[in-house]
């Protein structure tokens, strides 16, 4: 019969071990529901994926810079997928106005639609410090 020390190390590691499988279950699970075809045969990661193809030419060198510089407080690990999805929805925005170039205009408001609205602080700071004035974007930090 297991007793003292290493019972209670059974039992941590047991906890330890369910709470790591459920946090990495989450974020597979979230994975594979953005991996499913919606109604119209395409997923959530297949329309970004094509608005990125559709809009490459589209980039500048400084724009790119500059989503570079903006995603740059994501964790490295999470930092191509933050950029791929913000590339993304700032393609469909280009798309839709049949932009020419993608500008910073674009790249804002992409962001800002893109991301989850805590991120939105680091973005008006960042703005800030490029001066770059962010009041006709309020409609959008909402």
């Amino acid at each position: 019969m297991l007793e003292g020390w290493f019972l209670w190390l059974m039992l941590a590691w047991i906890v330890i071990m369910i709470v790591l499988l459920s946090i990495g279950g989450f974020f597979m699970f979230r994975k594979f529901l953005k991996r499913l075809p919606k109604e119209d045969g395409k997923s959530e990661l297949d329309w970004q994926d094509y608005y990125i193809e559709q809009t490459r030419h589209l980039w500048n060198e400084e724009e790119k810079e500059l989503l570079e510089e903006l995603v740059s407080p994501v964790p490295e690990l999470f930092r191509d997928v933050a950029k791929a999805k913000i590339a993304g929805k700032i393609g469909e925005l280009a798309l839709k106005e049949k932009a020419g170039a993608i500008d910073r205009d674009l790249i804002v408001r992409g962001y800002i639609m893109a991301t989850p609205k805590k991120d939105h602080k680091f973005l008006v700071k960042r703005l800030k410090e490029k001066n770059i004035d962010h009041s006709s974007y309020q409609e959008l930090f909402k």
